[in-house]
């Protein structure tokens, strides 16, 4: 089946819409930007109902009996401001954070970590820097590219090309390199052979042919990239995000768990293994941080084929 034909004229006139609405916020003082933000929050959070159901479903999965639904409504609210604030953040970064003052955005829980990560950088081997939709993602990959550090993200393009190349304009401008993750496996394999720093979002939704490991204590279908990659070209995985703390623009660094290939030698169930150890990871800090995850996305959309009595015995 072909994919639906999108309009030129309309994918430009999104983007038009899209420019005009960012130059008004970047053009508010900073404060002013972050109150936006909060109404933002609380105007989509209104009238943005099928995502608000799925969070709600999202989260009862997640902490069964944990919270009453007057607190998981709370929840939610505090994910639309998270998320919308992070939004206001991103326009900010090029104005408001540089090579002098970005260790007042991003802090190290203690220095053994800040240490664990310059031992990775500087090693000479290629480096996984895996995350998923939590925290601020686009913090961790700006400071990296302040610090010359070469820095690859792995992302599906946009729909709209008008705005997914204004996106990349933006993202590029200060370091990083945004490479597709269909139409980019050369470039990708050319940083790995390079020793750089590869970035990726760890927590989508892999379809039915997806790797089923255990996510919040349900099979969530995970992409094997990460793993087959980590394991084809010996590289460590580091499982990282920013968690926000009390002050717009204030990160805390995590670095969950460095997972090394070579622990796997052997192993027939290697890939699996991996996938499991860095989604336990990335549940370790959601569960720390949970309105700092993006509940609103189908983390379980698909599940398990489950075979049937006759094909099992086959």
């Amino acid at each position: 089946m072909s994919e639906k034909r999108r309009s030129t004229i309309l994918d430009w006139l999104v983007y038009l819409a899209a420019r005009a609405i960012v130059c008004v916020l970047q053009a508010l003082p900073f404060a002013m930007a972050c109150r936006f933000a909060d109404f933002m929050a609380w105007f989509m959070y209104k009238i943005d109902k099928r995502h608000r159901q799925v969070a709600l479903e999202n989260l009862r999965i997640a902490f069964p009996g944990e919270y009453t639904e007057a607190e998981l409504d709370v929840l939610v609210r505090k994910v639309y401001r998270h998320f919308c604030l992070m939004g206001i953040e991103i326009l900010f970064l090029p104005r408001l954070v540089h090579n002098g003052n970005w260790r007042r955005v991003l802090h190290y829980r203690n220095e053994a970590e800040a240490g664990q990560m310059v031992d990775l950088w500087i090693a000479g081997r290629p480096v996984l820097m895996a995350t998923g939709h939590f925290g601020n993602w686009e913090v961790s990959s700006y400071v990296l590219g302040l610090l010359g550090i070469e820095f690859c993200a792995i992302a599906r393009p946009l729909d709209n090309p008008f705005l997914d190349a204004w996106l990349r304009r933006f993202r590029e401008a200060h370091g990083q390199k945004m490479l597709a993750k269909k139409g980019d496996f050369d470039q990708i394999q050319g940083v790995l052979a390079r020793g750089g720093v590869l970035g990726t979002l760890a927590d989508q939704d892999a379809g039915r042919r997806g790797l089923f490991v255990n996510f919040l204590g349900r099979p969530a279908s995970t992409h094997k990239a990460v793993a087959l990659l980590s394991l084809e070209h010996n590289v460590p995985i580091a499982v990282i995000a920013a968690a926000r703390l009390r002050r717009p623009l204030e990160y805390l660094a995590l670095v969950e768990e460095v997972i090394y290939p070579e622990e796997y030698a052997g192993r027939t169930d290697a890939v699996k293994a991996i996938t499991q150890r860095f989604t336990t990871a990335l549940e370790r800090m959601v569960r720390q941080y949970p309105e700092q995850y993006f509940w609103l996305h189908r983390r379980w959309k698909h599940k398990p084929v489950v075979k049937s009595k006759k094909s099992a015995a086959a």
